[in-house]
């Protein structure tokens, strides 16, 4: 019996009726007269490949549907580690209690598809199939493409098969490397290749990528992958690779390697920190000096349902109120003294949100908070965005907050039909600057480290106080700016088990903030049980091959203890 992988790759070779919803929405390219060339639905195969504005499309598609942390998945990742919550989730609380089976990974299932509108866009393996029919179709079919153009279109689907291939062996292993669509005479049964067969394929794949795209484009192309991006894909892949859980024997030249990619960014001088943490991951400034890699929405065209305020705005501002910050990440935010709140002597528990990390501000809503005209009110009895508040109180949070980053506080009373173009930041400076500290502390250089760490707390908008510790203690520090700084960016699910602590993080009970109002009107604050975790070593550093996947491909063994 075929697998899903091979079943997906025969479907997709034979149709290109797809192409009619291609990037029309994407403002980065510029494909009007494209798809005004002749009607969708009768396009051959033949007449794709040889007509330069089709393969374009067809590339621009390619990125379309590379999974990202918005797109119907509520942040997805955040929901299964210590970030988030998210409403009537089973799968996910299963997950979080170490129940998580190969037959249900919900919305981290990045390996199957069933074509249905919620499970669009989380599925690497069209991604990596629309490069390999890409990369064949440019080499075997004659066409009007001059070779810098074929150059650059190369690089660009190389970078994003690398960046498929490098997120799957992040999350389930090792995988079956398929480098070329399949005909219908091939072996459809592929085992797995080794975690290092993989990634060696993802850096070889993005040194040439390196070698073939510029450094930036114009502006009718912007969003497209960069020189630029391609060298944060192969940082990141460098540090994860140098990490304990891939490098148990702390092989040291691994971090050199990661230190080294990340310093080529940084030497780039093309990159820095945008002042304003707030407004950096908004509309407005999409493509800012920070922006390394930058998927854009654009609504008004098609809906893509991205849903950032939708999803995330308190059930009292007409929003749904699906996901919510849980208090273990709202207590390593620091106090403007740059201590977490159990070491600040001046931290006071009945007033929790005084004196906070800005970032923590500009990232989460708290009770109290004034916000879009009015204070925020997570207190019972009563309060307009608790259980108790007079517009749905199903959509209230159970934690005590709703998020902050990502949304756009011009939109009113979101909806389907009302939301924000927040594009989708896969990678940016700021994250350079933390991959090379964290890589410069396993090289024994603190100096470095302390000082690319203060980089990133001195943003503008930010300015914390400076690290100054050494040895275990500054390592805990790094960890937690990460956490802080890039929170919701799909980091934390990896880190925490990269860098092996996911035991301690992960077995530490998740907890709610509860806040009673009195009638006099003060308030009391009180940290509760939310829900029991627990992480099952060493099962849970991977997800689980999905069980359908197995039964049809008896070659794929499944990831041990599941």
């Amino acid at each position: 019996m075929k697998s899903f992988i091979i079943d997906k790759y025969i479907k997709f070779g034979k149709r290109f009726l797809f192409i009619f919803v291609c990037m029309l929405y994407l403002t980065s390219c510029n494909i009007d007269d494209t798809l005004n060339t002749s009607p969708m639905d009768r396009i051959s195969d033949d007449a794709l490949w040889k007509d330069k504005a089709l393969i374009e499309t067809f590339i621009t598609n390619t990125y379309r549907i590379i999974p990202n942390g918005f797109r119907y998945s509520f942040y997805n990742l955040s929901i299964i580690s210590d970030e988030l919550n998210a409403r009537q989730n089973a799968w996910a609380w299963a997950a979080i209690a170490g129940n998580m089976t190969p037959d249900d990974l919900g919305q981290v299932d990045f390996w199957t598809s069933n074509d249905t509108p919620t499970n669009t866009n989380r599925n690497y393996w069209k991604t990596i199939n629309q490069v390999n029919i890409f990369l064949q179709k440019i080499e075997e079919v004659p066409n009007n493409v001059d070779a810098a153009t074929k150059n650059r279109m190369v690089g660009e689907m190389k970078a994003i098969r690398a960046f498929s291939y490098f997120n799957l062996i992040s999350l389930f292993g090792g995988v079956p490397l398929i480098t070329k669509p399949f005909a219908l005479d091939d072996d459809f049964m592929v085992p797995r290749n080794s975690y290092k067969e993989v990634m060696d394929f993802v850096l070889s794949e993005l040194e040439e990528s390196i070698g073939l795209l510029p450094l930036e484009y114009d502006s009718k192309n912007k969003g497209r992958a960069t020189k630029g991006a391609a060298m944060a894909i192969k940082a990141r892949a460098l540090l994860y690779r140098a990490s304990p859980l891939n490098n148990p024997e702390n092989d040291i030249q691994k971090w050199r390697d990661a230190a080294n990619a990340a310093k080529a960014i940084i030497d780039l001088n093309k990159y820095s920190l945008f002042p304003d943490y707030r407004t950096l991951f908004l509309e407005e400034n999409i493509y800012n000096s920070e922006a390394i890699w930058q998927r854009p929405y654009n609504q008004l065209i098609t809906k893509e349902a991205a849903y950032i305020e939708l999803s995330s705005y308190p059930n009292g501002y007409n929003g749904f109120g699906q996901i919510h910050p849980i208090q273990n990440l709202v207590d390593d935010y620091e106090t403007i003294r740059g201590l977490l709140p159990e070491n600040d002597p001046q931290y006071d528990p009945q007033n929790p949100y005084v004196d906070r990390d800005p970032r923590f501000y500009a990232s989460i809503l708290h009770d109290g908070m004034f916000w879009k005209g009015r204070e925020v009110e997570t207190f019972l009895p009563g309060g307009k965005d608790s259980n108790e508040g007079p517009v749905s109180g199903w959509n209230a949070t159970q934690t005590g907050y709703y998020p902050r980053k990502f949304c756009n506080e011009r939109i009113d009373n979101p909806s389907g039909n009302n939301m924000s173009q927040t594009p989708y930041t896969w990678f940016r400076y700021a994250e350079v600057l933390l991959n090379y500290a964290e890589a410069s502390y396993f090289l024994g250089d603190e100096v470095t480290a302390r000082e690319y760490v203060n980089m990133v707390r001195k943003r503008p908008s930010v300015n914390m106080p400076e690290i100054t510790e050494s040895g275990e203690a500054l390592f805990n520090r790094i960890v937690n700016e990460r956490r802080i700084e890039l929170v919701f960016e799909q980091h934390r699910w990896f880190d925490i088990r990269r860098l092996k602590i996911a035991p301690q993080v992960m077995n530490e009970d998740f907890t709610r903030m509860k806040i009673t109002k009195k009638p006099d009107g003060t308030k009391t604050y009180e940290i509760l049980l939310w829900k029991e975790v627990n992480f099952k070593e060493p099962r849970d550093y991977l997800l689980p091959i999905p069980q359908s996947e197995i039964e049809k491909n008896s070659l794929l063994e499944q990831n041990p203890g599941y």
